[in-house]
């Protein structure tokens, strides 16, 4: 089983790492960019300070969406045995 789970790691690491270092940016977007988000991403950078923060809320929303959902599926409240989460668990 442990030779499994390697297996699919190496392949996830292969398949995912071209995704991550093409994700980087350009010279000609470096010199267009903020030194907060320089050699980060492509194109000429947020237009004002609202982009900051639609993408502060944005980052937000998603931590706590993932938090909520690895907790239901640690801890659920229900304890009913026929709920299809307990089968799949048990």
């Amino acid at each position: 089983m442990k030779l499994k789970n390697i297996a699919i790691r190496i392949v996830l690491t292969a398949l995912l790492l071209p995704v991550g270092l093409s994700a980087f940016a350009c010279d000609a977007c470096k010199k267009q960019q903020p030194k907060l988000l320089q050699g980060i991403t492509h194109g000429s950078g947020p237009d004002s300070n609202w982009d900051y923060l639609i993408v502060s809320a944005m980052v937000i929303i998603t931590l706590y969406s993932l938090y909520a959902t690895v907790r239901c599926i640690i801890k659920p409240k229900d304890k009913n045995h026929l709920d299809i989460k307990n089968i799949i668990f048990n």
